[in-house]
């Protein structure tokens, strides 16, 4: 399998893998933010009604998505960039005039 092949398969199962959930991830946290801010919602924040927990909950969900949706992101980058070629010690290289 071509090293181009293994790095499109490779990305394919990074944006399945994470950046599918950190997307999820981003709007559940945007969504706890807006509600901690309305007044008298019904927040349900692991039996805490309190509007700064909802509000904890959506920065770190925000922050965590951040991350999940940079995976993708990096492991295309990594994985299809072209990669210089390395040169052997035995070839000889011409002096410069």
């Amino acid at each position: 399998m071509e090293p181009k092949t293994k790095g499109i398969i490779a990305t394919i199962a990074a944006v399945v893998l994470c950046g599918c959930p950190g997307l999820f991830m981003c709007f559940f946290g945007s969504t706890s933010i807006l509600a901690s801010q309305i007044p008298g919602a019904d927040i349900d924040v692991m039996g805490s009604s309190d509007p700064a927990s909802a509000m904890t909950m959506g920065v770190v969900f925000l922050c965590l998505s951040f991350i999940f949706v940079l995976i993708p992101i990096a492991v295309g980058f990594f994985m299809l960039r072209k990669k210089p070629e390395i040169i052997s010690s035995s070839e000889t290289i011409p002096p410069t005039s």
